[in-house]
């Protein structure tokens, strides 16, 4: 790594093929989602680390080139370190392409695998933005939720440092979000069951990042252990399973942990596996042959081109302006 007054530079070379729009799109949150600039080839983020914010410049040519990283800001020394973990540092797929685990996977998933062996699961090592856009994310459209990610980080968000693309900016961080008042809220259209629960997240914003850079443990398919950071998350007010999940995917790339209580997901694999939906217990059951690699298999479903067959009217946009 190389430093100068204002930049901070590195490389890294995964050793295997790495396609930025496919690994690091799910890292997204919308396509005008302003925390983020995805391409083929080039990658920006904001983001603020634990030493201070950072912008994230990560250049990749071709699927085999090695990364070449450019960061500045305070964090930007944090940021370039664990740049490598969004590329994939710490994610084995040898296990899951092992002949003896390959083959008893469906044959959409051995087939998808084979046309798609350049994606990862990224892991980001910070904690308190995914939960913070998992939460908007509760029970509303995907259109309520963008919204309102994007209202927070225009309104209470930071520009990023650096030369930096215009409107990239940084996630609003615990204190901007313990200070918002009712009326914010609704202008961002955030009920306040939803603005209840990221203020009671506020206060222990620091103790979960404590969090974010050590290992995840795993364990059995349901068992969340005492000591764990899945055990610490559901002790959260309004944090349930499928908002720990959608967090630690990200955070940790979790190859594991799977959104229950998703609105769509449970319906897509049974469509996907069997040819009809099933529910949340139904997909546990699907799934459970995989273990320890089941968000690995839902990836490789939602890559697939598989989509779930749509009846009934669609879930409507709520108005919060007089909740």
């Amino acid at each position: 790594m190389t430093k100068d007054q204002s930049t901070h530079s590195g490389t890294y070379d995964p050793q295997r093929p790495v396609s930025l729009a496919k690994s690091l799109g799910v890292l997204r949150r919308g396509l005008g989602d302003p925390t983020i600039r995805l391409s083929p080839t080039e990658v920006w983020f904001a983001l603020g680390t634990p030493t201070g914010d950072a912008s994230l410049r990560i250049c990749k040519a071709s699927l085999n080139d090695p990364a070449i990283f450019q960061a500045w800001g305070p964090g930007a020394e944090w940021a370039v370190r664990y740049a490598p973990d969004l590329l994939g540092a710490g994610d084995n797929w040898s296990e899951f392409d092992a002949p003896e685990f390959a083959a008893g996977l469906p044959e959409i998933v051995q087939h998808t695998r084979s046309l798609h062996r350049d994606v990862i699961l990224p892991r980001t090592n910070r904690i308190f933005d995914h939960l913070l856009g998992a939460v908007l994310e509760q029970r509303v459209t995907g259109i309520e939720a963008n919204y309102a990610w994007r209202w927070l980080i225009r309104h209470k968000g930071r520009p990023a440092p650096g030369p930096a693309p215009d409107g990239l900016r940084i996630a609003p961080g615990a204190s901007q979000i313990a200070t918002m008042t009712r009326w914010e809220w609704q202008e961002a259209r955030v009920d306040q069951q939803r603005a209840r629960t990221l203020r009671q997240l506020a206060p222990v914003a620091r103790s979960l990042e404590w969090w974010a850079e050590k290992p995840m443990e795993t364990s059995k398919p349901g068992a969340q252990p005492p000591g764990t950071l899945q055990a610490a998350l559901l002790s959260l007010p309004g944090i349930g399973a499928w908002t720990v999940a959608e967090t630690l995917q990200r955070s940790h790339g979790a190859t594991d942990l799977i959104s229950v209580g998703d609105f769509h997901l449970a319906g897509f694999v049974g469509q996907v596996l069997t040819g009809r939906r099933v529910d949340d217990s139904g997909m546990l059951q699907l799934l459970a042959p995989f273990a320890p690699h089941r968000q690995r298999v839902i990836r490789l479903l939602q890559l697939s081109g598989e989509r779930k067959q749509s009846f009934g009217p669609r879930y409507a946009p709520l108005d919060h302006r007089e909740r």
